[in-house]
């Protein structure tokens, strides 16, 4: 099964029930608040930046889906997990928000982010609503009948995966200030920015498909591993990928000095890290590239990357296989889980 078939065809299916949950839960206030929810439904897609609806680029909803794929997995109706599902994409696109403030982006998804039209106080507080709101959602589980004890049990896994992206997101904007950044503390923050959300999307939807504490938390496994390995290719897909294929210059992390885990592995070298580092401590144009990829291959970087990156995989699905024993092999989530390694952009 291709994601095509896999991801794709169940978000046919549930992305339409999936739209009009978000949009209930971000309703249009009246009176003189209504452009706070305005501008949040410009950032989700919904309008332009007159307000006037229309589709501009939604994301592929990939953790809402996974969400209801988990918790159809483990024998639950996915409608009971609309509520969270949406509240899981809400949250998501709080961070966008607030990641695009502090990283200083100018456009998302091919449009302008919210705070170079609005600015910053007002980009700051619509992400800040979207933040109270997310939590408004998943409290909306009561009402498809999901048990007390799985809201809050789904409620702290919510409010754990929060604190780990302003983890994530504090290590991404220091490790900037950083000459040099450790490979484990890499690893730490690209868990809180992507893994985090991913695993939580996951344990969410198992729990409220009815899922007992060892199969949620072996599919929080298996998601946390799937995001570590999904971040790592596109790590790799940034150096070494096809730019015909990727739509990206080739070596533009490099030239960016992207703190990535190929780079920073190479860094470490014991004999080529200092020459790595004498090299990119100047400034750089497209015809240092041969020699900082030299250096790479010296290091043997993007074969450490690689092994990480099927390091993770295979214990991502090594959690699934815990959690749904023999059907794992035939579960979509297990087909999208390989499906991701063979992506090229």
């Amino acid at each position: 099964m291709s994601e095509q078939n896999g991801l794709e065809a169940f978000g046919q299916e549930w992305l339409p029930y999936l739209e009009a949950e978000m949009r209930a839960v971000l309703a249009t206030g009246l009176g003189a608040a209504e452009r706070h929810y305005q501008m949040m439904h410009y950032h989700m897609g919904w309008v332009d930046e007159s307000f006037q609806p229309g589709e501009f680029g939604t994301g592929k909803r990939i953790r809402p889906l996974l969400c209801l794929m988990a918790c159809e997995a483990v024998g639950g109706d996915p409608a009971t997990a609309l509520p969270a599902a949406a509240a899981l994409e809400i949250l998501h696109n709080f961070s966008l928000i607030h990641d695009d403030i502090e990283d200083g982006d100018e456009t998302r998804r091919h449009r302008s982010t919210l705070w170079t039209i609005w600015g910053v106080p007002q980009a700051i507080n619509a992400g800040d609503g979207m933040f109270a709101l997310a939590f408004a959602a998943l409290l909306g589980s009561k009402a498809q009948g999901v048990t007390n004890d799985r809201v809050v049990a789904a409620l702290e896994r919510f409010t754990a995966c929060c604190t780990a992206l302003t983890e994530g997101q504090h290590l991404d904007m220091w490790f900037e200030e950083q000459d040099r950044v450790e490979v484990a503390d890499y690893l730490r923050m690209i868990e809180g920015k992507t893994a985090s959300l991913l695993a939580t999307s996951l344990s969410i939807g198992a729990l409220i498909g009815g899922a007992t504490a060892p199969v949620d938390d072996a599919l929080y496994c298996f998601g946390r591993h799937l995001g570590l390995a999904f971040q790592i290719q596109d790590d790799i897909l940034g150096i070494w990928g096809d730019p015909a294929v990727t739509g990206k210059a080739a070596g533009n992390d490099i030239l960016r000095r992207k703190k990535s885990l190929p780079l920073l592995y190479a860094l470490g070298h014991p004999t080529v890290g200092p020459r790595l580092v004498e090299r990119i401590s100047q400034p750089l144009d497209e015809e240092d590239l041969p020699a900082i990829y030299e250096l790479l291959a010296l290091a043997k970087a993007q074969a450490f990357a690689e092994e990480q990156m099927h390091s993770h995989h295979q214990a991502g699905l090594d959690g699934l296989a815990e959690a749904l024993g023999d059907r794992a092999l035939t579960s979509p989530l297990h087909a999208l889980a390989d499906e991701l390694l063979l992506r090229r952009t």
